[in-house]
Protein backbone atom coordinates (compact mmCIF):
# COMPACT_ATOMS: atom_id res chain seq x y z
CA UNK A 1 0.00 0.00 0.00
CA UNK A 2 1.33 3.45 -0.97
CA UNK A 3 1.34 5.72 2.09
CA UNK A 4 2.87 8.68 0.23
CA UNK A 5 0.88 11.83 1.06
CA UNK A 6 -0.99 13.45 -1.84
CA UNK A 7 0.10 16.90 -2.92
CA UNK A 8 -2.78 19.42 -3.09
CA UNK A 9 -1.81 20.29 -6.69
CA UNK A 10 -1.46 16.73 -7.99
CA UNK A 11 -4.55 16.94 -10.23
CA UNK A 12 -4.92 18.87 -13.48
CA UNK A 13 -7.34 21.73 -12.98
CA UNK A 14 -8.19 24.96 -14.76
CA UNK A 15 -7.99 28.37 -13.07
CA UNK A 16 -10.67 29.57 -15.48
CA UNK A 17 -11.21 33.33 -15.51
CA UNK A 18 -10.12 33.60 -11.88
CA UNK A 19 -9.58 37.25 -10.95
CA UNK A 20 -11.23 38.26 -14.26
CA UNK A 21 -14.38 36.17 -13.84
CA UNK A 22 -16.63 39.20 -13.26
CA UNK A 23 -15.20 41.17 -16.17
CA UNK A 24 -17.10 41.37 -19.43
CA UNK A 25 -14.59 39.44 -21.56
CA UNK A 26 -15.56 37.33 -24.53
CA UNK A 27 -14.33 33.75 -24.37
CA UNK A 28 -12.67 34.16 -27.76
CA UNK A 29 -10.67 37.07 -26.36
CA UNK A 30 -9.65 35.19 -23.22
CA UNK A 31 -8.46 32.28 -25.36
CA UNK A 32 -6.47 34.58 -27.64
CA UNK A 33 -2.78 34.87 -26.76
CA UNK A 34 -2.68 38.44 -28.11
CA UNK A 35 -5.40 39.47 -25.63
CA UNK A 36 -3.48 37.76 -22.84
CA UNK A 37 -0.31 39.67 -23.74
CA UNK A 38 -2.12 42.99 -24.05
CA UNK A 39 -3.75 42.55 -20.63
CA UNK A 40 -0.73 41.46 -18.60
CA UNK A 41 -0.44 42.73 -15.04
CA UNK A 42 2.58 45.02 -15.14
CA UNK A 43 1.95 47.88 -12.73
CA UNK A 44 1.45 48.37 -9.01
CA UNK A 45 -2.05 49.70 -9.62
CA UNK A 46 -3.11 46.60 -11.58
CA UNK A 47 -1.53 44.31 -9.02
CA UNK A 48 -3.35 45.92 -6.11
CA UNK A 49 -6.67 45.54 -7.90
CA UNK A 50 -6.38 41.82 -7.20
CA UNK A 51 -3.98 41.31 -4.27
CA UNK A 52 -3.19 42.79 -0.89
CA UNK A 53 0.57 43.20 -1.06
CA UNK A 54 3.02 42.93 1.77
CA UNK A 55 5.34 45.90 2.36
CA UNK A 56 8.21 43.83 0.93
CA UNK A 57 6.23 43.17 -2.24
CA UNK A 58 4.99 46.74 -2.64
CA UNK A 59 8.51 48.12 -2.28
CA UNK A 60 9.80 45.48 -4.70
CA UNK A 61 7.25 46.43 -7.35
CA UNK A 62 8.09 50.12 -7.05
CA UNK A 63 11.78 49.34 -7.60
CA UNK A 64 11.40 46.58 -10.22
CA UNK A 65 11.58 48.99 -13.13
CA UNK A 66 15.26 49.60 -12.40
CA UNK A 67 16.34 45.99 -12.91
CA UNK A 68 13.79 43.50 -14.22
CA UNK A 69 10.28 44.52 -15.24
CA UNK A 70 7.21 42.90 -13.74
CA UNK A 71 4.77 41.37 -16.19
CA UNK A 72 2.31 38.52 -15.54
CA UNK A 73 -0.19 37.05 -18.00
CA UNK A 74 -3.77 36.78 -16.70
CA UNK A 75 -3.59 33.01 -17.34
CA UNK A 76 -0.62 32.61 -14.96
CA UNK A 77 -1.77 35.30 -12.52
CA UNK A 78 -4.89 33.25 -11.82
CA UNK A 79 -2.71 30.57 -10.21
CA UNK A 80 -1.73 32.94 -7.41
CA UNK A 81 -3.28 32.26 -4.02
CA UNK A 82 -4.27 35.75 -2.91
CA UNK A 83 -4.61 34.65 0.72
CA UNK A 84 -1.15 33.12 0.94
CA UNK A 85 1.81 35.54 0.90
CA UNK A 86 4.11 32.52 0.56
CA UNK A 87 2.27 31.14 -2.48
CA UNK A 88 4.87 29.40 -4.70
CA UNK A 89 3.47 31.05 -7.83
CA UNK A 90 3.52 34.47 -6.20
CA UNK A 91 7.17 34.05 -5.18
CA UNK A 92 8.21 33.44 -8.78
CA UNK A 93 6.68 36.49 -10.46
CA UNK A 94 5.98 39.26 -7.94
CA UNK A 95 9.03 41.35 -7.02
CA UNK A 96 10.08 41.87 -3.42
CA UNK A 97 12.45 44.32 -1.78
CA UNK A 98 14.95 41.47 -1.36
CA UNK A 99 15.82 41.78 -5.06
CA UNK A 100 17.58 45.05 -4.28
CA UNK A 101 20.04 43.35 -1.90
CA UNK A 102 23.09 41.67 -3.41
CA UNK A 103 25.19 38.96 -1.83
CA UNK A 104 28.95 39.46 -2.38
CA UNK A 105 29.05 36.19 -4.34
CA UNK A 106 26.30 37.21 -6.76
CA UNK A 107 26.95 38.40 -10.32
CA UNK A 108 25.12 40.19 -13.10
CA UNK A 109 26.22 37.48 -15.56
CA UNK A 110 26.66 34.36 -13.41
CA UNK A 111 26.99 31.97 -16.36
CA UNK A 112 29.65 34.04 -18.09
CA UNK A 113 27.65 34.29 -21.31
CA UNK A 114 28.93 37.71 -22.31
CA UNK A 115 32.52 36.46 -22.30
CA UNK A 116 31.61 33.59 -24.66
CA UNK A 117 29.82 35.71 -27.25
CA UNK A 118 31.81 35.76 -30.53
CA UNK A 119 29.10 37.84 -32.21
CA UNK A 120 26.32 39.83 -30.51
CA UNK A 121 23.55 37.51 -29.34
CA UNK A 122 25.34 34.20 -29.97
CA UNK A 123 26.92 32.34 -27.05
CA UNK A 124 29.48 29.66 -28.00
CA UNK A 125 30.67 27.97 -24.82
CA UNK A 126 30.62 24.28 -25.77
CA UNK A 127 32.50 22.95 -28.84
CA UNK A 128 29.54 21.61 -30.82
CA UNK A 129 26.60 23.81 -29.82
CA UNK A 130 25.58 27.43 -29.45
CA UNK A 131 22.97 29.48 -27.64
CA UNK A 132 21.17 31.90 -29.97
CA UNK A 133 19.44 34.74 -28.08
CA UNK A 134 16.55 35.81 -30.29
CA UNK A 135 14.82 38.36 -28.07
CA UNK A 136 14.98 40.05 -24.67
CA UNK A 137 11.22 39.84 -24.01
CA UNK A 138 9.10 37.20 -22.25
CA UNK A 139 5.39 36.72 -21.66
CA UNK A 140 6.06 37.00 -17.92
CA UNK A 141 9.27 37.62 -15.99
CA UNK A 142 10.72 35.18 -13.46
CA UNK A 143 12.29 36.99 -10.52
CA UNK A 144 15.33 34.66 -10.56
CA UNK A 145 16.06 35.12 -14.29
CA UNK A 146 19.70 34.38 -15.05
CA UNK A 147 19.60 37.00 -17.84
CA UNK A 148 17.90 39.74 -15.85
CA UNK A 149 20.79 42.02 -16.85
CA UNK A 150 19.38 42.20 -20.40
CA UNK A 151 15.84 40.77 -20.28
CA UNK A 152 12.72 42.98 -20.20
CA UNK A 153 14.45 46.23 -21.18
CA UNK A 154 14.33 47.60 -17.63
CA UNK A 155 18.04 47.37 -16.77
CA UNK A 156 21.01 49.30 -18.06
CA UNK A 157 22.28 46.56 -20.40
CA UNK A 158 20.42 45.60 -23.57
CA UNK A 159 20.47 42.58 -25.86
CA UNK A 160 21.58 43.55 -29.35
CA UNK A 161 21.61 40.38 -31.44
CA UNK A 162 23.20 40.74 -34.86
CA UNK A 163 21.30 38.11 -36.82
CA UNK A 164 23.29 38.29 -40.02
CA UNK A 165 26.61 37.99 -38.19
CA UNK A 166 25.19 35.08 -36.21
CA UNK A 167 24.06 33.25 -39.36
CA UNK A 168 27.48 33.74 -40.97
CA UNK A 169 29.24 32.51 -37.83
CA UNK A 170 27.14 29.35 -37.84
CA UNK A 171 27.72 28.78 -41.55
CA UNK A 172 31.48 29.12 -41.14
CA UNK A 173 31.87 26.88 -38.07
CA UNK A 174 31.30 23.33 -39.23
CA UNK A 175 31.84 21.80 -35.79
CA UNK A 176 28.55 23.32 -34.62
CA UNK A 177 25.78 20.73 -34.83
CA UNK A 178 23.21 21.99 -32.32
CA UNK A 179 21.55 25.42 -32.04
CA UNK A 180 19.45 26.38 -29.00
CA UNK A 181 17.09 29.33 -29.40
CA UNK A 182 16.45 31.23 -26.20
CA UNK A 183 16.19 34.81 -24.99
CA UNK A 184 13.78 36.12 -23.66
CA UNK A 185 11.29 33.75 -25.18
CA UNK A 186 11.54 32.80 -28.88
CA UNK A 187 7.88 31.77 -29.08
CA UNK A 188 6.84 35.40 -28.64
CA UNK A 189 7.83 35.83 -32.28
CA UNK A 190 5.11 35.67 -34.91
CA UNK A 191 5.00 32.34 -36.73
CA UNK A 192 6.32 33.84 -39.97
CA UNK A 193 9.23 35.65 -38.29
CA UNK A 194 10.22 32.59 -36.30
CA UNK A 195 10.02 30.39 -39.39
CA UNK A 196 12.40 32.65 -41.33
CA UNK A 197 15.03 32.15 -38.60
CA UNK A 198 14.46 28.41 -38.25
CA UNK A 199 14.53 27.80 -41.99
CA UNK A 200 17.77 29.77 -42.31
CA UNK A 201 19.39 27.60 -39.65
CA UNK A 202 17.94 24.39 -41.10
CA UNK A 203 19.54 25.26 -44.45
CA UNK A 204 23.03 24.94 -42.90
CA UNK A 205 24.10 21.37 -43.70
CA UNK A 206 26.26 20.67 -40.64
CA UNK A 207 23.61 21.73 -38.11
CA UNK A 208 21.86 18.52 -37.13
CA UNK A 209 19.06 19.74 -34.92
CA UNK A 210 17.44 22.79 -33.36
CA UNK A 211 16.22 23.32 -29.81
CA UNK A 212 13.89 25.97 -28.43
CA UNK A 213 13.89 27.00 -24.78
CA UNK A 214 10.56 28.48 -23.76
CA UNK A 215 8.18 29.13 -20.91
CA UNK A 216 5.37 30.19 -23.24
CA UNK A 217 3.40 26.90 -22.87
CA UNK A 218 3.26 27.60 -19.12
CA UNK A 219 2.73 31.36 -19.08
CA UNK A 220 0.70 31.58 -22.27
CA UNK A 221 -0.66 28.18 -23.41
CA UNK A 222 -2.99 29.98 -25.85
CA UNK A 223 0.08 30.72 -27.98
CA UNK A 224 0.55 27.02 -28.82
CA UNK A 225 -1.82 27.10 -31.76
CA UNK A 226 -2.30 24.38 -34.39
CA UNK A 227 -0.75 26.80 -36.89
CA UNK A 228 2.41 27.18 -34.78
CA UNK A 229 2.68 23.40 -34.38
CA UNK A 230 2.22 22.83 -38.11
CA UNK A 231 5.04 25.26 -38.82
CA UNK A 232 7.45 23.80 -36.27
CA UNK A 233 7.00 20.19 -37.35
CA UNK A 234 8.30 21.04 -40.83
CA UNK A 235 11.79 21.47 -39.36
CA UNK A 236 12.45 18.21 -37.56
CA UNK A 237 14.56 17.19 -35.78
CA UNK A 238 13.43 19.99 -33.48
CA UNK A 239 13.25 19.74 -29.69
CA UNK A 240 11.61 22.01 -27.11
CA UNK A 241 12.64 22.52 -23.49
CA UNK A 242 9.94 24.04 -21.33
CA UNK A 243 10.38 25.51 -17.88
CA UNK A 244 8.04 24.75 -15.01
CA UNK A 245 8.83 24.68 -11.32
CA UNK A 246 5.69 23.77 -9.40
CA UNK A 247 2.87 21.26 -10.06
CA UNK A 248 0.24 24.01 -9.79
CA UNK A 249 1.61 25.45 -13.04
CA UNK A 250 0.53 22.33 -14.95
CA UNK A 251 -3.12 23.19 -15.57
CA UNK A 252 -5.50 21.56 -18.02
CA UNK A 253 -4.75 24.39 -20.51
CA UNK A 254 -1.01 23.82 -20.19
CA UNK A 255 -1.44 20.06 -20.57
CA UNK A 256 -3.41 20.57 -23.80
CA UNK A 257 -0.74 22.93 -25.16
CA UNK A 258 2.06 20.47 -24.38
CA UNK A 259 0.10 17.62 -25.94
CA UNK A 260 -0.33 19.64 -29.15
CA UNK A 261 3.45 20.01 -29.35
CA UNK A 262 4.00 16.32 -28.60
CA UNK A 263 1.40 15.30 -31.20
CA UNK A 264 3.47 17.28 -33.71
CA UNK A 265 6.37 14.94 -33.09
CA UNK A 266 8.36 17.41 -30.97
CA UNK A 267 10.26 15.77 -28.09
CA UNK A 268 9.70 17.76 -24.89
CA UNK A 269 11.95 18.15 -21.86
CA UNK A 270 11.54 20.25 -18.74
CA UNK A 271 14.02 22.40 -16.89
CA UNK A 272 13.24 23.41 -13.31
CA UNK A 273 15.11 25.79 -11.05
CA UNK A 274 15.36 24.80 -7.39
CA UNK A 275 13.75 27.67 -5.47
CA UNK A 276 13.27 28.23 -1.76
CA UNK A 277 9.62 28.11 -0.80
CA UNK A 278 8.59 26.97 -4.27
CA UNK A 279 9.80 23.43 -4.94
CA UNK A 280 12.45 22.67 -2.31
CA UNK A 281 10.80 19.54 -0.93
CA UNK A 282 10.56 16.00 -2.23
CA UNK A 283 6.75 15.76 -2.35
CA UNK A 284 6.40 18.90 -4.48
CA UNK A 285 9.13 17.82 -6.88
CA UNK A 286 7.80 14.26 -7.14
CA UNK A 287 4.33 15.58 -7.92
CA UNK A 288 5.77 17.94 -10.53
CA UNK A 289 7.72 15.25 -12.38
CA UNK A 290 4.77 12.86 -12.32
CA UNK A 291 2.50 15.50 -13.83
CA UNK A 292 5.15 16.31 -16.44
CA UNK A 293 5.26 12.70 -17.59
CA UNK A 294 1.47 12.74 -17.91
CA UNK A 295 1.94 15.74 -20.23
CA UNK A 296 4.52 13.70 -22.23
CA UNK A 297 7.35 15.90 -21.00
CA UNK A 298 10.56 14.29 -19.75
CA UNK A 299 12.10 15.95 -16.67
CA UNK A 300 15.52 17.01 -17.93
CA UNK A 301 17.41 19.36 -15.61
CA UNK A 302 16.96 20.54 -12.04
CA UNK A 303 19.14 23.64 -11.75
CA UNK A 304 20.68 24.95 -8.61
CA UNK A 305 19.62 28.61 -8.74
CA UNK A 306 22.29 30.74 -10.43
CA UNK A 307 24.14 33.39 -8.46
CA UNK A 308 22.14 36.18 -10.07
CA UNK A 309 22.16 39.50 -8.25
CA UNK A 310 19.27 39.82 -5.80
CA UNK A 311 18.38 36.13 -5.71
CA UNK A 312 19.65 35.07 -2.28
CA UNK A 313 16.11 34.95 -0.82
CA UNK A 314 15.21 32.32 -3.42
CA UNK A 315 18.33 30.18 -3.33
CA UNK A 316 18.59 26.95 -1.36
CA UNK A 317 21.73 25.17 -0.10
CA UNK A 318 23.16 22.85 -2.75
CA UNK A 319 22.57 19.96 -0.34
CA UNK A 320 18.82 20.46 -0.74
CA UNK A 321 18.96 19.45 -4.41
CA UNK A 322 20.91 16.31 -3.55
CA UNK A 323 18.32 15.49 -0.90
CA UNK A 324 15.52 15.83 -3.46
CA UNK A 325 17.25 13.57 -6.00
CA UNK A 326 17.77 11.02 -3.20
CA UNK A 327 14.05 11.22 -2.50
CA UNK A 328 13.22 10.51 -6.14
CA UNK A 329 15.76 7.79 -7.04
CA UNK A 330 14.22 4.38 -6.34
CA UNK A 331 10.91 5.92 -5.35
CA UNK A 332 9.69 6.69 -8.86
CA UNK A 333 10.41 5.85 -12.50
CA UNK A 334 13.84 6.67 -13.84
CA UNK A 335 12.13 8.69 -16.57
CA UNK A 336 10.88 11.04 -13.85
CA UNK A 337 14.27 11.91 -12.38
CA UNK A 338 15.97 15.05 -13.70
CA UNK A 339 19.72 15.63 -13.63
CA UNK A 340 20.70 18.04 -10.88
CA UNK A 341 23.22 20.56 -12.23
CA UNK A 342 25.09 23.65 -11.17
CA UNK A 343 25.98 26.09 -13.93
CA UNK A 344 29.53 26.75 -12.78
CA UNK A 345 29.88 30.44 -11.88
CA UNK A 346 31.79 32.52 -14.39
CA UNK A 347 31.14 30.37 -17.44
CA UNK A 348 32.33 26.88 -16.51
CA UNK A 349 29.25 25.21 -17.96
CA UNK A 350 26.82 22.72 -16.46
CA UNK A 351 28.29 20.40 -13.84
CA UNK A 352 26.20 17.34 -12.85
CA UNK A 353 25.71 16.91 -9.11
CA UNK A 354 24.64 13.50 -7.81
CA UNK A 355 24.19 11.77 -4.47
CA UNK A 356 27.18 9.60 -3.59
CA UNK A 357 26.35 6.03 -4.52
CA UNK A 358 29.92 4.75 -4.85
CA UNK A 359 31.22 3.92 -1.36
CA UNK A 360 34.58 2.48 -2.39
CA UNK A 361 36.44 1.72 -5.60
CA UNK A 362 39.72 0.10 -6.56
CA UNK A 363 41.10 -2.01 -9.41
CA UNK A 364 39.21 -5.08 -8.19
CA UNK A 365 35.75 -3.85 -7.27
CA UNK A 366 33.22 -1.14 -6.66
CA UNK A 367 31.28 -1.00 -3.43
CA UNK A 368 27.99 0.70 -4.17
CA UNK A 369 24.78 1.47 -2.30
CA UNK A 370 21.20 1.53 -3.49
CA UNK A 371 18.36 3.93 -2.67
CA UNK A 372 17.61 1.95 0.53
CA UNK A 373 21.15 2.41 1.81
CA UNK A 374 22.09 -1.25 1.27
CA UNK A 375 25.62 -1.89 -0.02
CA UNK A 376 26.67 -4.23 -2.82
CA UNK A 377 29.95 -5.31 -4.38
CA UNK A 378 30.41 -5.13 -8.15
CA UNK A 379 33.62 -6.92 -9.24
CA UNK A 380 35.75 -5.31 -11.93
CA UNK A 381 36.69 -7.43 -14.99
CA UNK A 382 39.69 -9.73 -14.46
CA UNK A 383 41.88 -11.65 -16.94
CA UNK A 384 39.60 -13.74 -19.19
CA UNK A 385 39.33 -17.46 -18.40
CA UNK A 386 39.07 -19.57 -21.56
CA UNK A 387 36.24 -22.09 -21.58
CA UNK A 388 37.84 -25.38 -22.74
CA UNK A 389 34.61 -26.31 -24.51
CA UNK A 390 34.75 -23.14 -26.59
CA UNK A 391 35.23 -24.31 -30.25
CA UNK A 392 37.44 -21.31 -30.99
CA UNK A 393 39.69 -22.19 -28.05
CA UNK A 394 39.90 -25.81 -29.16
CA UNK A 395 40.85 -24.77 -32.68
CA UNK A 396 43.61 -22.64 -31.21
CA UNK A 397 45.00 -25.65 -29.38
CA UNK A 398 45.01 -27.80 -32.55
CA UNK A 399 46.98 -25.15 -34.38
Amino acid sequence: MDNTPKHPDSNFTSPGRGFWQNDNIKQDDWDNFRWQLKNRVNSLNELEKHLSLSMDERSGVLLSGDKLAMSITPQFFNLIDKNNPDCPIRRQVIPTIHETSSDPDEMSDPCGEDSHMPVPGLVHRYPDRVLFLLTDRCASYCRYCTRSRVVSGAGEAHLQTDFEQAFQYLENNKNIRDVLFSGGDPLLYADSKLEKIISRIRAIDHIEFIRIGTRIPIFLPQRITPQLCDMLKKYHPLWISVHTNHPKELTTEVKSALERLADSGIPLGNQSVLLKGVNDDVLTMRTLVHKLLQCRVRPYYLYQCDLIEGSSHLRTPAAKGIEIIEGLRGHTSGYAIPQLVIDAPGGGGKVPINPEYVLEKNSKQLVIRNYEGKSFVYPEPTKAVINPLDPAALMGKEN
